[in-house]
């Protein structure tokens, strides 16, 4: 007997092969932005599988912390070049 359920990690695999397919149908010059997502989605996700049940929610927490992220990185840099 095999698994009656999906589990969280193959459920995030599961959307970011959607969101890789959905990529491609995007505008040439938006395709990367959506591949970007994919790999986002994919970056954190074994960490939130310990507090996430639900797949999709585990793939937006492991964007949602990448793009915050680099977010205060780009904020730092311009405190840096504004500072002499």
């Amino acid at each position: 007997m095999g698994r009656s359920f999906t589990s969280v990690r193959q459920g995030v695999k599961s959307i970011a092969d959607r969101w890789a397919r959905s990529s491609r149908a995007l505008r040439k010059e938006d395709q990367k932005y959506g591949e970007k997502l994919v790999e986002l989605a994919k970056k954190h996700s074994s960490e939130a599988f310990i507090a996430c049940d639900d797949p999709l929610e585990a793939a937006v927490f492991s964007v949602l912390v990448e793009t915050i992220k680099r977010q205060e990185q780009i904020e730092s840099q311009r405190r840096d070049d504004v500072d002499p």
